[in-house]
């Protein structure tokens, strides 16, 4: 077959496109044309690590941030080629053999003859030519690129070609990127570690325990995950959604039952990481709120592992929220505080008008409520307890200070739960309810 029929015979669009990835860095590359089309070509081109020579008599490149050899000041190439991630600009109209020693070429002149020529020269030459005036002219397509740097830093790069429509093709580009953003789609290395790397470890708040509560980053190092350490109040539906291949390791505690202690769980950590697997540690609520975290991070450094912490919602401020109760409020509460309700509770200064929320507080509830008045917080100052927030069992039984501990008694309360006590829970549904009873 002759060059020319094989050229025809290629822009006929007979056959399917082979789509595959560039290696364009320190090569060559031609763009023919000097408006914004072309300057975000170049962009790309440079972020690759390309050589680009632009060839054109006028150029947006200067506006668009591109940065152009500071030696090119005339018409002609001076210094001879571009260096590896910078432009060159020929500043005048394109000629046969300017693309010369070019491994790619890109055309985006506004002139259907222009462009025409540029394509016909790099078909002989036997360089692959984009066209973005008329892409059947070209032999090469741009797809729309979506690029998802992954936890161990490798990148994702996602290319959709749509049958020459662009519109589509981004359409479907940014559908794919969000699903990657969002965790939803499997981020999973399969190949190992080179050299025998260890992992990572990542200490991820799942929030209060509703999957729509993790935050995007939760859910992407989830995605990734070879081993998950799971609580017994994280997001736990999220698991259903691993590759059966994820080891889940079970920590979860009860009051008083702790199966797992801290220590055997910082060992987890370490253990697995330096097997050269990425391991979440997947917590309820935040986890430098009572979430231990701040010990499992100091292990996992003293042991060399590299570890991030991926903050997640508080339980302690999202739960009272679920049933109409902020813990501030202006002309109700200032401020508020979070313990634990076995941890020296009756020793927080401050009245009704400062928040106190309490976790961990449901067994040594009556003991607490009775720490809690004092002079300045009376037996009146409405309480709550929240059960199960944002779960199945969510309920809310309210009171006071001198009431509350009864009140919970009689509903069963069990936990999960959490305690406000303050002014602010005069502004639940549930109070309201409770006073017009």
């Amino acid at each position: 077959m002759s060059d020319a029929a094989r050229s025809d015979a290629a822009r006929s669009g007979g056959g399917q496109i082979y789509p595959l990835g560039l290696q364009v860095a320190g090569r060559l590359v031609v763009v023919v044309g000097g408006g914004p089309v072309a300057a975000r070509r170049v962009r790309s081109l440079v972020d690759a690590g390309a050589r680009v020579r632009v060839v054109a008599p006028h150029s947006v490149l200067g506006e668009q941030g591109i940065a152009v050899v500071p030696e090119i000041a005339g018409s002609e190439p001076v210094g001879g080629e571009p260096e590896p991630g910078t432009v060159q600009w020929v500043r005048r109209e394109y000629r046969p053999g300017d693309l010369d020693g070019a491994w790619l070429a890109h055309t985006a002149t506004g002139s259907a003859a222009a462009d025409q020529q540029v394509a016909d020269d790099a078909e002989r030459a036997r360089i692959f030519c984009v066209t973005a005036g008329d892409a059947s002219v070209g032999s090469a397509w741009v797809p729309a690129v979506a690029r998802t740097t992954l936890t161990d830093d490798a990148e994702v790069t996602v290319a959709v070609n749509a049958g020459r429509d662009p519109r589509r093709a981004r359409a479907i580009r940014d559908a794919v990127a969000g699903q990657l953003a969002s965790g939803a789609l499997p981020l999973r290395r399969h190949r190992p570690r080179a050299g025998g790397k260890p992992g990572r470890v990542w200490l991820v708040g799942g929030g209060p325990g509703d999957t729509g509560l993790i935050t995007t980053r939760g859910r992407s190092v989830l995605a990734q995950a070879d081993v998950v350490v799971v609580d017994r109040l994280g997001p736990r539906a999220l698991l259903d959604e691993l590759a059966p291949e994820v080891e889940v390791i079970d920590v979860g505690k009860t009051s008083g039952n702790h199966p797992v202690p801290q220590h055997e769980i910082n060992a987890l950590l370490v253990q697995h990481a330096q097997a050269g697997r990425d391991v979440v540690r997947l917590k309820g609520g935040d986890p430098y709120v009572f979430g231990r975290g701040g010990e499992e991070l100091a292990a996992c450094r003293d042991a060399g592992i590299e570890v991030e912490v991926v903050a997640g919602v508080t339980s302690a401020v999202s739960v009272p929220a679920a049933v109409g109760i902020p813990v501030t409020h202006r002309g109700v509460a200032r401020g508020f505080s979070v313990l634990t309700g076995h941890d020296g509770a009756a020793q927080v200064p401050g009245g009704p008008d400062h928040t106190l929320v309490l976790l961990m507080g449901v067994t040594h509830l009556a003991d607490t409520a009775a720490a809690l008045i004092t002079a300045d917080r009376p037996a009146g100052t409405p309480a709550a307890v929240v059960e199960d927030g944002y779960g199945p069992r969510q309920r809310v039984t309210v009171g006071t200070l001198s009431t509350i501990a009864a009140r919970a008694a009689a509903a069963g309360v069990k936990p999960p739960a959490i305690i406000v006590v303050g002014d602010v829970v005069r502004l639940s549904p549930a109070w309201q309810a409770d006073q017009a009873r």
